[in-house]
């Protein structure tokens, strides 16, 4: 990138932990503008899975390299679709949580895509539709997944001198945290994510607890990935994940709890099977007032972005950004 824009850079990040990258960008660039070495930053993203025909999410993961959990997991035909479904399942086992409590995020999801027009699925779709849709891998039906598409975005990280020099309202990074979650020595369990970690430095630097929050940014590779985030940064009590996205809590206009007012990963993109950055994209317009009036959040001064990269219950990194309108 900085050869095709003919950029001599002081500085340069290619941290790549997957869906929760460019949030782990976010981070990184504030840190390195803080420390003199660099003003301004630019991250970005692109990929073509769509148009590259990629088997995401059901085919066999990749094995190779040096990863030592490899040839211990790949005889038995891991994916990441029926990754994630392992931890719906457990979380249903563990917490009472049913299939219906997750349709309830793929449909304030839809809510939202109906006003995008750059959605790829912008019709409004009910509980039954979901539970009714096929299934992909138990209790995972197809409308509980992410969809695959081409795409890419940028985001600019400037310094204070810098942003307050230009045109448009600023936004300011607050705080940011960032954490692996592993396989604890074989001690796994798959109802918590690296949020957990990730999630406590943020709020801290930021000096703001959860209830603060007017809008947020999670990611939505599956819906399971979004209630065992909500659970996990402190939205709600763990366990209780699935009472609090039910009955459109998560709709912006009616819901405690507005989320991905794009449509998501669930219903609008999902660039490169990575859409980290897309998260912060939409935070930023909420933050500025620039999302479609229809889902605009009133009065929208705080907001969270969070992201996770990789198999959800047991290796990823997760990263968690919090910003305000200045």
């Amino acid at each position: 990138m900085a050869d095709y824009m003919g950029l001599r850079l002081r500085h340069m990040d290619s941290t790549d932990t997957g869906g929760s990258s460019y949030l782990i960008h976010v981070g990184h660039a504030a840190e390195a503008i803080a420390a003199g070495k660099c003003n301004i930053a630019l991250i970005t993203l692109a990929g073509r899975p769509r148009s590259e025909g990629q088997a995401t999410g059901t085919a066999p993961r990749a094995g190779g390299g040096s990863a030592p959990d490899v040839q211990f997991e790949n005889p038995y035909g891991p994916a990441t679709a029926n990754m994630y479904a392992m931890c719906a399942m457990r979380h249903m086992h563990q917490y009472g949580t049913t299939s219906e409590q997750l349709a309830w995020i793929k449909v304030a999801a839809s809510h939202h895509a109906q006003h995008n027009p750059h959605a790829m699925l912008r019709d409004v779709v009910t509980v039954e539709d979901v539970v009714n849709s096929p299934m992909i891998a138990d209790p995972l039906h197809r409308l509980d997944c992410c969809v695959i598409s081409d795409g890419g975005g940028a985001i600019i990280v400037a310094s204070p001198e810098v942003a307050k020099s230009l045109k448009r309202p600023n936004v300011k990074i607050l705080g940011a945290g960032e954490a692996p979650k592993h396989q604890m020595g074989g001690q796994i369990d798959l109802t918590y994510s690296g949020a957990v970690w990730s999630g406590p430095p943020a709020f801290a630097e930021a000096g703001v607890k959860p209830g603060d929050i007017k809008y947020a940014s999670i990611y939505d590779s599956f819906t399971i990935t979004v209630l065992m985030q909500i659970e996990d940064l402190g939205f709600c009590e763990k366990g209780q994940g699935g009472r609090f996205v039910s009955d459109g809590n998560l709709i912006s206009g009616t819901g405690k709890l507005p989320f991905n007012t794009d449509g998501g990963g669930l219903c609008n993109n999902h660039p490169a099977n990575r859409g980290g950055l897309t998260k912060v994209v939409e935070a930023v317009r909420q933050l500025r007032g620039e999302a479609h009036p229809a889902v605009q959040v009133k009065n929208c001064d705080l907001a969270l972005a969070h992201g996770t990269g990789g198999s959800l219950g047991t290796r990823h990194g997760a990263a968690t950004v919090i910003m305000e309108r200045e």
